[in-house]
């Protein structure tokens, strides 16, 4: 494979030891009814750096965080809270970390970037240009 089809590296990302476990489960419920969303979730916290609990970090994207990120193919920026799915509503801005947007977003840190499939099977890039401190009632639900 030479560089020039390469499929990028995937960047650092990182979780709290608590959503890692709520989210293992949550995929592994997840396996019949959305398989690939799933798989991809998995593989995501398969790579993911964990931190001890109680331990947080603010410079990446957790659930109850507030990230405003770039979609590299029309430039236009958005802001959406990430989410458990019992709390997404779009029409909030609250979006569901069982999403494929939601997924990618996961453990991101500000100026990062990140390949991901739309529900349509499109691949965008998505950059991350910040992340804000978590909404205390979606981060506690």
């Amino acid at each position: 494979m030479t560089a020039k089809n390469r499929a990028p590296a995937r960047p650092a990302i990182t979780v709290t030891a608590a959503d890692h476990a709520m989210l293992s489960r949550i995929a592994a419920g997840a396996v019949n009814t959305m398989p690939e969303l799933a798989e991809e979730l998995t593989r995501e916290l398969d790579r993911a750096r964990i931190l001890p609990e109680g331990r947080v970090s603010a410079e990446h994207a957790r659930i109850g965080s507030l990230i405003r990120y770039r979609d590299e193919s029309t430039g236009r920026e958005t802001s959406v809270t990430l989410v458990w799915p019992q709390d997404a509503d779009i029409e909030k801005g609250r979006i569901s970390v069982m999403t494929p947007v939601g997924v990618a977003l996961l453990g991101m840190a500000a100026g990062r970037s990140i390949d991901w499939t739309t529900r349509s099977g499109e691949v965008r890039r998505l950059t991350v240009a910040a992340v804000g401190e978590p909404v205390q009632d979606v981060a506690a639900a």
